[in-house]
């Protein structure tokens, strides 16, 4: 647990109802996440892309640094700018996969 930040705005009704309202939530999506990396280890496919882009993800969420959110969903996005000469036809996967080279 960290120590509170000096420049931490003081704790009051407001700001405790943001923790009140949507911990639970929050905590629910959390363990979900941890079920799921825990049957792909267990099942022996936690080196598919998809999983591995979890794990890095989740590693932003510890770092401490601000703008986890876009800073994971950065992760997980295509960062390429030029479209594809013809489409591949491949549905969206939700993380990106550096293409083969050919």
């Amino acid at each position: 647990m960290h120590p509170p930040q000096p420049d931490s705005p003081p704790a009051n009704s407001a700001n405790k109802a943001l923790v009140d309202d949507s911990f639970v939530p929050v905590r629910a999506k959390l363990i979900e996440v941890a079920a799921f990396l825990d049957r792909v280890e267990r099942h022996g496919v936690d080196g598919d892309f998809r999983c591995q882009a979890l794990n890095k993800a989740a590693q932003v969420l510890l770092d401490g640094e601000p703008e986890r959110a876009r800073r994971i969903l950065e992760s997980l996005s295509d960062p390429t700018t030029e479209p594809d000469d013809v489409s591949t036809g491949k549905p969206a996967v939700g993380a990106w996969q550096k293409p083969a080279t050919q």
